[in-house]
């Protein structure tokens, strides 16, 4: 009884294969259409007759041919295959993760001698330079040397032209080159390259003042980007300075045209206390002279308890604030929109903002208060 039963299940089998195959038949080929169909795309599920037709196929719709193994699949069409589908997709990932901890890029330190050894050359300039993963591309292709007889850097430069969709890189630039010096052998009329000139036509007819030089701000959130305007007449570490660098400077050459769509970084000028005493001397002026504008007008009429009280009221009214306001104001600075900067600047901040001088003397301020004292002395 066994062997029949397994002689049936054999002949259902391939009975339901037959099925198939002559269900795949009774269809006519999606790409020539003359010829019946015998092959059927793991992909797109498209039919085809013959190997020209494949290849056809995956050229014209740009099919890869490979059957997308994360597909939705509904419960109902949800069978053994479909298991084993997903429990192979697991097995290949479990084994790509355990040989990417095999990798020897990945057990590379991340900070080595010769980065620290520029990073700490960098500082000396007022450059702060940092560094990438060694699986990096940015960082297996940096050439940045530092020369420690003349001591200054040949830098590993990338120039990219958007106007032109190109980009071009520059190995061992010296620090105490010029931008205009660098672009010349880009997009001078005679000295640059012909077969560079060709590809920046459009640098190359522009006058040298309408292009500027860009370079992205680093550490800033990806919705609020801004740029450092360079000076193409200042050197290359003139320009560097007091900015952030990712293993080497990129800079944007662009043209007049399209400047507003660079929009630059605000100084971060600190607030010192006498600006903000200078403000509150000009107010305190302006209360005065407004006080004395009244004054004639009461002389002349009787003191009566209802003027009396006005008079207070303006009084009180125009009295400057107290200065711990003022100072708490100074003290304080407001971050650009987008800046990500560190908790351990701001106490730096603060103390620089102590530490600035004041060319006029804040006295004036009190001067002033003591004026609006004699001037309510006499309006009572």
């Amino acid at each position: 009884m066994s062997s029949l039963e397994s002689q049936m299940d054999n002949s259902s089998m391939e009975e339901e294969q037959r099925g198939m195959k002559r269900k795949i038949s009774l269809s006519s080929c999606g790409v020539c259409g003359s010829e019946e169909a015998k092959y059927r795309c793991p992909a797109c599920l498209t039919h085809s007759c013959s190997l020209p037709c494949v290849k056809k196929h995956k050229d014209v719709s740009g099919c890869s041919g490979v059957r997308n193994k994360t597909a939705f699949v509904t419960l109902s069409q949800f069978d053994e295959m479909a298991l084993l589908s997903d429990y192979r997709f697991l097995e290949d990932t479990g084994r790509f993760a355990d040989g990417a901890t095999r990798d020897n890029l990945i057990q590379a330190p991340r900070v080595t001698l010769k980065s620290k050894k520029l990073a700490s050359n960098a500082r000396k300039m007022n450059i702060t330079l940092r560094f990438l993963p060694i699986t990096f591309t940015k960082s297996r292709e940096n050439s940045t040397f530092f020369f420690t007889k003349e001591k200054r850097f040949l830098w590993h430069l990338k120039l990219i032209f958007p106007q032109s969709s190109s980009e071009f890189t520059q190995r061992r630039v010296s620090d105490n080159q010029t931008l205009k010096q660098i672009l010349s052998a880009y997009i001078h009329p005679t000295e640059s390259d012909p077969v560079t000139r060709q590809k920046l036509k459009m640098y190359v007819q522009a006058p040298f003042d309408h292009v500027k030089v860009f370079m992205k701000v680093e550490g800033r959130k990806a919705n609020s980007v801004r740029y450092h305007e360079l000076d193409i007449e200042k050197s290359l570490r003139d320009n560097l300075s007091y900015k952030t660098l990712i293993e080497y400077p990129v800079l944007l050459v662009v043209l007049k045209e399209h400047w507003k769509d660079y929009p630059l970084k605000g100084p971060a000028e600190p607030a010192s206390a006498c600006t903000t005493f200078a403000t509150k001397n000009d107010e305190a002026d302006q209360e005065k002279e407004a006080v004395t504008q009244v004054l004639p007008a009461l002389q002349g009429s009787p003191k009566t308890g209802g003027r009396r009280r006005s008079t207070q009221e303006t009084v009180s009214e125009t009295e400057p604030p107290p200065q711990k306001k003022a100072k708490r104001g100074a003290e304080d600075e407001e971050q650009e929109e987008g800046e990500i900067i560190d908790s351990s600047d701001g106490d730096d901040d603060g103390i620089a903002d102590k530490n600035i001088p004041c060319d006029k003397s804040c006295d004036d301020s009190k001067d002033h208060a003591n004026d609006m004292k004699v001037i309510k002395d006499e309006v009572q």
